[in-house]
């Protein structure tokens, strides 16, 4: 395969099939798909322009249009051999590019889904491209959906950002030390993630005190720690843009009485949260056995939002993936695969026992759940 394409051509013949065959099951003549992660799925477009909205036309042939601005044309040209380039200027709508695509796929009048979930689409793109002649349905999650499972070779990728983010992260947890702040500490996971061979995360990474440890998407500001200590780290590397994320909490010089029950009370979570991820079971499940190990603990009444979710490509802002989070959340009835990749949270902060909490990238095979990011210690950790 050549090295400067994420996927050989066959791989994405084989999911145009598998989107196509979904238009199918879902009575619509064609997709605009404007989820940055499922337009790489589809085509391999791997850039920055994403921040200004694309859309990807896709009709119930296989043929596709790709409607961006006009001056990613040599990108798109370099990357792309399977989508017809729609481009235009800055001062022209994005509505008239894909409306005009629409009309040369043959999808003129007919049934045309839209993704009103999408971060990227704006209400002001998504009313204009509306006014154009056809009937419009709401498609969200139709594509992203086929992502979920991975081949072979996406898993291959998954595996390679996991060994560096673990590796950045066991660099991160060397840096940790009294005096030292959180910018040395990113610097030192940045640095050991990159040279094992990570792109830019899709998000964070995210490193601060216990003291702002309820902000859950904060990061380092240039705080400097001192003994008695926690860092937080929840991080993530990426390899053609397959995100890994994973995170640890460690102690600075000693840590609180009853740290030690905490971080054995955060792997057996874990533990429980993995031997519940099973092909064909429910992804409540996962999130049931992990409330079943708090409760054995006395927390009974502890919940969390969620104890994981779904990753796999991921573009900024968020390395979950796509608009919204498929997460392990309370009495899911979403039905598990082989091939599916987890964010597995086995998180106890803010409670009645001390602070402790472990996260790794999980993916289910046909045997079971597989921890991708194991070289870190999920036991107590005291730098």
């Amino acid at each position: 395969m050549d090295n400067t394409r994420p996927f050989p051509a066959s791989e994405l013949k084989q999911r145009l099939h598998r989107a196509c065959s979904a238009l199918s099951d879902n009575g619509l003549d064609g997709i605009l798909i404007s989820v940055p992660e499922s337009i790489y799925w589809l085509t391999g477009l791997d850039h920055w322009g994403f921040f200004a909205a694309h859309v990807l036309v896709l009709n119930r042939s296989g043929d596709m249009a790709l409607c961006c601005r006009a001056m990613e044309k040599i990108t798109v040209h370099n990357q792309v051999e399977n989508a017809a380039f729609y481009g235009h200027q800055d001062h022209e709508e994005l509505s008239d590019a894909v409306l005009g695509a629409v009309s040369d796929l043959g999808l003129k009048g007919g049934r045309v889904g839209i993704e009103k979930r999408s971060l990227f689409l704006t209400p002001r793109h998504a009313e204009l491209i509306q006014d154009g002649d056809a009937h419009w349905v709401d498609a969200s999650g139709i594509i992203d959906d086929l992502r979920q499972v991975k081949s072979a070779l996406e898993m291959d990728y998954t595996r390679k950002a996991a060994r560096a983010v673990d590796l950045g992260t066991l660099a991160a947890v060397d840096a940790v030390r009294e005096g030292a702040s959180d910018y040395e500490i990113a610097a030192a996971y940045h640095d050991r993630m990159i040279r094992e061979g990570s792109e830019y995360p899709g998000f964070g990474p995210f490193i601060r005190p216990t003291t702002r440890l309820g902000e859950e998407h904060t990061t380092w500001r240039g705080e400097v720690f001192q003994n008695g200590d926690a860092v937080f780290l929840e991080t993530c590397a990426a390899y053609r843009k397959y995100q890994a994320p994973m995170g640890r909490l460690a102690y600075i010089g000693n840590a609180p009485k009853g740290a030690e029950t905490s971080a054995e009370l955060a792997i057996d979570g874990m533990k429980a949260i993995c031997a519940a991820l099973k092909p064909g079971g429910k992804a409540g499940d996962a999130y049931s056995a992990w409330r079943e190990v708090a409760a054995s603990a006395g927390l009974h009444d502890y919940e969390r939002h969620h104890c994981g979710y779904m990753v796999g490509i991921g573009f900024p802002p968020s390395w979950t993936g796509g608009s919204m989070v498929t997460s392990l959340f309370p009495n899911s009835d979403r039905i598990l695969e082989t091939g599916m990749v987890f964010h597995a949270h086995s998180w106890f902060t803010n409670t009645d026992v001390v602070d402790y909490f472990i996260s790794n990238t999980v993916l289910l095979t046909e045997n079971g759940a597989e921890i991708l990011t194991g070289r870190t210690p999920e036991t107590l950790i005291i730098c």
